[in-house]
């Protein structure tokens, strides 16, 4: 066994001696369905800590010569697959992570290497262990990778799988270094594009945060299967954990289902399917306690930088999606780097690729996922020196306590500060965007409530309707919006509509809330009505 030439499958038995492991192997029968065919080269991209490497080892242990990892897949979901066997162990493999060429330090002058030389390590290294497995084709002198490759399989037969971890490393951490962008994609042409590597690759998996690095409108590897934060489909069920294995985790150690998905679903992906974010899953349940945890491993001050970037309407896409909303956006001009940059959409979409964002494909919209990441972005807009949109969210307990005790007069009051601090950021010419300036005014309600907007009731729709969350002691609020109208016609509304009959499994008290903007007085005015809703209501 090799460092990167059939490494083995340590890495992968430390992963199932940990207390919390999802099974994850029935991507290896996808995989093998694609094994020499025109759809073997596979691009997989997602979040960092939302499973890359485990993915990576999981496939090195099981396709790898050398070792014999039977035992380790006997009692796992791809051990039931027809062709369990027939790929177990049987092929050469070369597996790297691009992070550690290029995180490393010159042996001889101790300084950083640069990315030019991380790209010649790449090469160097990986030749030197194909020279212990075949040096009567390898004489020692060899540069290039891929036409070592070819030699080896034109004098042996010899095909291999290839995978390679944080690929986009390189254009992630060297965004102005263009030479060896250029440099290092010459390397991956030269592995899974050219005429000779059709004949040595029987499979390429490459890992990364973002999809593969558009040149105007084509991708410089255009033969691969990309499965993004985008278009994950139809693996998306191997992003993160999905709702039913996070509910198994949560029976099985004790955790509150409902406050878990709270914290750390919001990627729904695909057809309808929820995903959660794997790292934070795992450390509530390791701690027993939900908290931030994936949002730790690296610092707002990357999401402030691009928040704060100076595009037209991103700053108030940011808060109407603080408060809520969700933005329509294009993500398909993104040209898949971190420095080419054009619009409010291509900032949107590389945080859909970060994470920071979750992405509706059938709708073409954008959002805060959950509790988790609205709190990194609270973080990043109080350290952007965002101060009326913070006193807004600082000043929302205040304002739901006035809704509890139906005091309309200090609602309307509250209302108007923050759309008066807010005018520069926040259009406001009709009900969609008073939505947002309330929504943003309720920041503090997603503690006790799920918000849910447009809700279809009994003769039409609620505009805003707050459900409390399962053990709260809270009353429901049904929130009825008004532009240059009347508040108490808002009321009325909601009666005659007859709106809480959206609430069909609640029983409780409700607060019927109506809210009207004058255009005239620049004032908003609010009425706040009671009623007990009991079963059959």
């Amino acid at each position: 066994m090799g460092i990167y030439v059939n490494p083995g499958n340590n890495n992968f038995k430390n992963i199932l001696a940990s207390k919390i492991y999802v099974d994850k192997t029935g991507i290896l029968e996808y995989i093998n369905s694609v094994l020499d065919t025109e759809e073997r080269y596979i691009c997989s991209s997602r979040p960092r800590r939302f499973g890359k490497t485990i993915t990576a080892d999981m496939l090195a242990a099981y396709y790898g010569k050398g070792t014999s990892s039977e035992e380790l897949f006997k009692n796992l979901k791809i051990s039931g697959s027809p062709d369990f066997k027939t790929h177990l162990n049987k092929y050469y493999v070369i597996q790297a992570d691009m992070n550690n060429f290029r995180f490393r330090r010159d042996i001889v002058t101790g300084k950083p290497v640069t990315a030019l030389q991380s790209v010649a390590l790449f090469h160097s290294e990986i030749i030197s262990e194909l020279q212990e497995l075949f040096n009567s084709s390898v004489s020692g002198n060899e540069k290039d990778l891929p036409d070592t490759l070819a030699k080896i399989n034109k004098d042996t037969g010899a095909v291999f799988i290839i995978i390679i971890d944080e690929w986009d490393t390189i254009f992630r951490e060297d965004k102005s270094d263009i030479e060896a962008q250029e440099r290092y994609i010459e390397l991956l042409r030269g592995l899974f594009k050219n005429s000779n590597s059709k004949k040595f690759v029987k499979l390429a998996y490459i890992t990364g945060i973002l999809p593969i690095k558009k040149y105007g409108t084509q991708s410089a590897l255009n033969n691969f299967d990309e499965f993004s934060m985008v278009m994950p489909e139809p693996l998306e069920e191997y992003v993160g954990f999905t709702e039913e294995e996070v509910k198994q985790l949560c029976i099985k150690y004790n955790m509150d289902f409902d406050k878990t998905k709270q914290w750390y679903d919001g990627y729904i992906l695909g057809n309808n399917m929820h995903i959660y974010n794997p790292k934070s899953v795992k450390d509530s349940i390791r701690r027993k306690r939900i908290a931030c945890y994936w949002t730790r491993t690296e610092t707002y001050e990357s999401l402030k930088n691009y928040i704060c970037m100076d595009f037209d309407g991103l700053k108030e896409a940011v808060i109407k999606m603080l408060a809520g909303s969700h933005i329509k956006i294009n993500p398909d001009k993104f040209q898949n780097d971190m420095s080419s940059f054009k619009s409010k959409d291509d900032i949107m979409t590389l945080l859909i690729h970060l994470g920071y964002l979750a992405y509706d494909s059938r709708q073409k919209e954008v959002y805060i996922p959950n509790e988790e990441i609205r709190s990194e972005f609270k973080n990043a807009i109080e350290g952007a020196g965002w101060d009326s949109v913070a006193r807004a969210v600082a000043a929302s307990e205040k304002l739901l306590q006035a809704v509890w005790r139906k005091d309309g007069a200090a609602v309307a009051k509250g209302i108007d500060e923050i759309h008066t601090a807010n005018t520069s950021i926040l259009s406001y010419n009709d009900e969609n965007s008073l939505s947002c300036v309330i929504s943003l005014a309720f920041y503090s309600a997603i503690n006790e409530y799920t918000l849910i907007r447009e809700m279809p009731s009994g003769k039409g729709y609620a505009d805003i309707i707050f459900l409390p969350r399962r053990n709260s002691c809270r009353p429901a609020m049904v929130i009825e919006l008004k532009y240059n109208k009347s508040a108490k016609g808002a009321i009325g509304q909601i009666k005659e509509k007859k709106y809480t009959e959206a609430l069909k499994d609640y029983q409780g008290n409700v607060l019927l809330a109506g809210i009207n903007y004058n255009r005239k007085t620049k004032l908003h005015e609010c009425c706040i009505e009671s009623i007990l809703k009991t079963d059959g209501q």
